[in-house]
């Protein structure tokens, strides 16, 4: 057998000692991040039984698969590159990058077909870079993620809707932030107790979309 790297040594010793990701396999869950979403559903009331969700960075489906236990009526459109572990009642998976048309042209013919305006009640961003150890390279990346999940909403989101939107803690989080108050009624920065403490990263919840154009930061 051959012998681990020391990283990836690291990795299993974390997972051993990590609870939430305890509990998804006790409970058969895709991945932990579905506590992530399910103590940010809680605390902001952000999934209802009837919404249409556009959901971006959905692999490996740990959130796909929150949202179609709590859907009836309401139906998730899950945006990623790659194969998403997503249950066939009411999700409908798009394979690709956002920001390639093909995509967008994919998702607004999911959401025209439905019989209403190409728009969503909710956009959900777990987007995240893949990680380099060059702090800033990686800090960039992020920031370009955030930026395509605000232009999601921009294209997307209608009238009241909300955005969660995975952040980095670093530099260009204050001037999204402050784009996103300028969009929506209410924006709260959070750390959902599934994350790992030494995680630089953090959640966007803005509510009370304004329609008026959520740009984000040029």
């Amino acid at each position: 057998m051959a012998k681990r790297s020391k990283s990836s040594q690291r990795w299993l010793n974390r997972q051993k000692r990590d609870y939430f990701a305890g509990a998804a396999r006790r409970e058969g869950r895709v991945s932990r991040a579905h506590f992530k979403l399910a103590q940010l559903d809680e605390r902001f009331g952000l999934v209802t039984p009837d919404c249409w969700i556009l959901e971006l960075g959905a692999a490996p489906g740990g959130w796909t698969s929150y949202l179609a236990e709590r859907l009836a009526q309401g139906r998730v459109v899950a945006v990623d590159p790659l194969p998403v572990a997503a249950p066939s009642a009411g999700v409908e998976v798009v394979t690709g990058r956002l920001g390639d048309e093909a995509v967008a042209s994919r998702v607004e013919a999911i959401l025209g077909a439905s019989g209403r305006s190409p728009m969503v009640d909710l956009v959900l961003s777990d987007m995240a870079p893949n990680i380099s150890g060059v702090r800033a390279a990686d800090q960039a990346r992020a920031m370009d993620l955030a930026e395509l999940a605000a232009e999601a909403a921009d294209r997307w989101l209608a009238p009241g809707g909300a955005l969660v939107a995975k952040l980095m803690q670093g530099e260009g989080v204050d001037a999204w932030i402050k784009a996103a108050k300028a969009a929506f009624d209410q924006v709260s920065v959070v750390k959902p107790a599934a994350s790992r403490a030494e995680s630089r990263e953090v959640y966007a919840v803005a509510q009370g979309y304004r329609a008026q154009g959520f740009p984000g930061v040029q």
